[in-house]
């Protein structure tokens, strides 16, 4: 795993999180864990999901031990792109909604939808059934379609 992968990183933690200085601080401590671990894990997908797994579940974790103490100011992901204007208003908008999910909602949405893994990938990195990491998503998307909804009135 090169340093080529630390973007992708970036941005998965910063989509997972809802701040990038929570994003750098979720993959420095991914890649570290990984790095210790790096005789067990077989192949570069493996580690690339072992570090994503290791951002989510931190993020999780901390909403767990924070809960709702911890209040989250969620930066809008900023994305290199052509059409800088109109993608951070979309960009924008998208993670004023998703930023209002809890974290495990967020992460399976951010699996599914941003990182493009099927539901057995997602399983494998949450170490849970196919079934179990679809409900999340159900949910997700069900609440999405709610706060949708609420904002076009």
């Amino acid at each position: 795993m090169g340093a080529s992968r630390l973007p992708a990183f970036l941005r998965f933690g910063h989509l997972v999180t809802g701040s990038a200085t929570a994003a750098q601080d979720a993959v420095q401590s991914a890649l570290a864990g990984a790095f210790e671990r790096w005789e067990r894990l077989e192949s570069p997908g493996d580690a690339d999901a072992y570090v994503r797994r290791a951002i989510a579940n931190a993020r999780i974790s901390a909403w767990r031990r924070f809960g709702k103490r911890q209040v989250v100011v969620a930066e809008p992901a900023v994305l290199d792109h052509p059409d800088h204007g109109t993608r951070l208003i979309e960009q924008d908008a998208v993670w004023r909604v998703c930023a209002q999910l809890p974290p495990q909602q967020r992460a399976t949405v951010v699996l599914r939808f941003s990182e493009d893994l099927d539901y057995d990938e997602i399983a494998r990195m949450l170490g849970c059934r196919p079934a179990t990491a679809r409900s999340p998503i159900h949910r997700a998307l069900i609440a999405l379609r709610t706060l949708l909804a609420e904002e076009d009135r």
